[in-house]
């Protein structure tokens, strides 16, 4: 793969970590700074720590997960995706909260199983792993900033709709991992 080939891989695999923190940025009120950076650090070490296990586990781990890897995003979007819009109708006192670590675990898993099949790709094409685990962890907190932050551009928006679309946002990367 060529450097051009590499940064669109990047940021084709960023595409999901804007989604996802596009709809935490629309959720969250508080602390925006430090949410951000730890949803873009996270999203950031999944997506860039994913090739390299792909690429080392090519021959086994791929057959494995490939089979099954649009399944394991689906449920994982679908079920954070219906606990967003289950939230919004409870009566809470200030907030949301799905940046604890077993959450931030979770959105970073389920984001980077593209990036996990693609370091299968990374070793078949003989390319350069750590050029491209750090340009793919690069875009993806670039992207996952950039997501947090335009959602958090929209926030006139009532709590409870601005929720119940983060929602539907992550049903539908559910919906998309099936296809």
């Amino acid at each position: 793969m060529t450097l051009v080939e590499i940064v669109l891989l990047s940021i084709a695999l960023g595409i999901d970590c804007f989604a996802v923190s596009f709809s935490q940025g629309l959720i969250f009120k508080t602390d925006r700074i430090k949410t951000a950076l730890r949803l873009a650090f996270t999203m950031g070490l999944f997506q860039g720590l994913m090739p390299i296990i792909g690429y080392v586990g090519t021959n086994s781990l791929y057959k494995i997960i490939l089979p099954y890897s649009s399944k394991i995003v689906f449920a994982i979007f679908f079920v954070l995706g219906i606990k967003f819009i289950l939230e919004a109708f409870n009566i809470k006192e200030e907030k949301i909260e799905c940046l604890d670590m077993k959450c931030l675990i979770g959105l970073g898993i389920a984001t980077s199983i593209d990036a996990l099949v693609s370091g299968a790709t990374l070793k078949l094409t003989q390319t350069n792993l750590l050029l491209s685990a750090v340009l793919i962890g690069i875009a993806s907190f670039l992207m996952s900033t950039a997501g947090y932050f335009g959602g958090n551009l929209i926030k006139q928006i009532p709590t409870k709709y601005l929720e119940i679309t983060g929602g539907i946002i992550l049903i539908l990367l559910a919906l998309k991992s099936l296809y």
